[in-house]
């Protein structure tokens, strides 16, 4: 079936539906939910409120063909100044963008997944170990950054 035909299933029907799709971790065999790509568009941003084992946000941007993805235990900081620590997880495929729904028992990621916060971004610097975007979401707006400070630990925090 092509991709964006009428009867490509759209993620709210999937994630409704009894029928769960599933991708296997490169490094593993656990399965990671995987969400039909349903006209992916550019320099998207998406927090996820996911409680599984313990409670965290899941912070990703759309990047490189790519969710880069940050778990943030205390979630994201909403006001200037704050710092949070953000734990790097591997990316998630594009696909993942917008999922809310249940990862069952004994699955990767195991738990309740909703959307918190989800908007554009604009990259405006780009290292490393060091990322500044402008969030424009409903929730978080304004400059953030995520800055590695040891192994795949980061700071994220707003700066205006």
């Amino acid at each position: 079936m092509p991709k964006n035909s009428p009867n490509t299933p759209t993620a709210a029907k999937m994630i409704a539906s009894s029928e769960r799709p599933y991708l296997k971790r490169p490094s593993s065999n656990k399965p990671i939910v995987d969400v039909p790509d349903v006209g992916a568009s550019k320099n998207r941003f998406l927090v996820q409120e996911h409680h599984a084992r313990s409670l965290h946000w899941d912070f990703r941007l759309e990047l490189d063909g790519v969710l880069k993805s940050w778990a943030v235990p205390k979630g994201p900081p909403t006001e200037i100044g704050i710092k949070r620590l953000a734990v790097e997880v591997e990316d998630h495929p594009l696909s993942y963008f917008g999922f809310e729904g249940t990862i069952p028992a004994g699955g990767y990621g195991a738990g309740e997944v909703k959307v918190w916060d989800k908007g554009f971004y604009v990259l405006e610097l780009r290292e490393p170990r060091k990322y500044h975007v402008l969030l424009k979401g409903r929730k978080l707006k304004g400059d953030y950054r995520l800055i590695n400070f040891k192994d795949k630990n980061w700071l994220l925090y707003r700066v205006a």
